[in-house]
Order: C-alpha cells, then sequence, then structure tokens
C-alpha cells in the first residue's frame, strides 16, 4: 500500500534535498521520479481559471508532468500558475526546477498559507489510460489543489491523476 501526505509537497526544500515525490518514494525503499511532458502558457480550463481567480480570457502557465515510482506511470500532474507570476521563470521554462515548484514560489514571496483540496473518483480518459498505461474507465483518483499564501491569493491550482490501485491518501488537521 502506498502513503501520501500532502504536507511535504506543499513545504519548500532546503538546499540539497532532493524533492518531495523522490524523498517519499525512497522512504518505502521505492524510486520516484519524474517526466516533464510539456510547459506552455495557455488559457486554463474554467475551474482553474476559477480557482486561480483569473478572469475570462487569462492566461497561466501549465507544467505538464508524468510521476513515475519504479519506472511505472502512476501519476499525471497539472500544475498552473498566474502568468504574471510564473511568466519569465523557470516555472515557464521546460526543465527540472531547482528545489523544486514551492521553492522557487516562496523564494518569490509566495508561501503555502492554505491548501484546498477536492477528490473525486472516476474512470480514466482515453489519454489519462494511454499515459498511465491503464485499460480506458480504470478507476483513478482525481485530486484538486489550490495554493494560497496569507493574503488568500491563489498561486498554483493543480490537477493530479492517479493510479487507485494500491493508494491510501492520509490527511492530518488541527483545529486551530
Amino acid at each position: 500500500m502506498w502513503i501520501v501526505s500532502s504536507l511535504p509537497y506543499l513545504s519548500p526544500r532546503q538546499e540539497g534535498e532532493v524533492d518531495a515525490w523522490t524523498e517519499e518514494a525512497a522512504q518505502a525503499g521505492r524510486v520516484g521520479s519524474q517526466r516533464l511532458r510539456e510547459v506552455s502558457i495557455e488559457v486554463p480550463p474554467s475551474d482553474v481559471a476559477s480557482a486561480l481567480g483569473l478572469a475570462p480570457g487569462d492566461s497561466a502557465v501549465v507544467r505538464r508532468r508524468t510521476m513515475l515510482l519504479d519506472g511505472r506511470p502512476v501519476e499525471l500532474t497539472d500544475s498552473w500558475y498566474p502568468a504574471e507570476i510564473a511568466d519569465g521563470t523557470a516555472l515557464a521554462a521546460m526543465g527540472k526546477i531547482k528545489g523544486g515548484a514551492v521553492t522557487l514560489l516562496a523564494n518569490l514571496g509566495y508561501s503555502v498559507h492554505e491548501a484546498r483540496e477536492d477528490i473525486v473518483f472516476r474512470g480514466a480518459t482515453a489519454d489519462e489510460a494511454a499515459e498511465l498505461g491503464l485499460p480506458v474507465e480504470t478507476p483513478v483518483i482525481v485530486l484538486s489543489r489550490t495554493c494560497l499564501n496569507a493574503e488568500g491569493v491563489a498561486f498554483e491550482a493543480s490537477l493530479m491523476v492517479m493510479v487507485a490501485e494500491g493508494r491510501h491518501l492520509r490527511y492530518r488537521l488541527i483545529a486551530g
């Protein structure tokens, strides 16, 4: 069983630390890696635009990645950033970001104060199934996450389509 916690993915990395996915996999005795499929500037889907507080027609940078566990695709992650934040940074360039996007964003003044997550379960689309090596309509977990800073400004919206088999999502909530 694969147990996943969101917290490490929301925290900046220290100099020399590997990314959260690589670290989490290693702690389980596995190898986590990722393949960057595409980086582009696009008008996001309406749900992403709404999550980011963008006006209709506003652009955002999207980074599309395939997360691999022991060389096998297990998750598709599309992360969207308002163009006014990401344009001209490593977020908008094809290539790995030293320290990861969370660290880069924190260095730009966008630290995660609040993360909103929504989870649904559905069958994989034909494109998702092909990328994940699954039969079409195989159950997948779809996690949508919006990250906001202390002022309530949304600066990242991610859509993660995960292989459901063997996955366990863990949440820890602390009442304030």
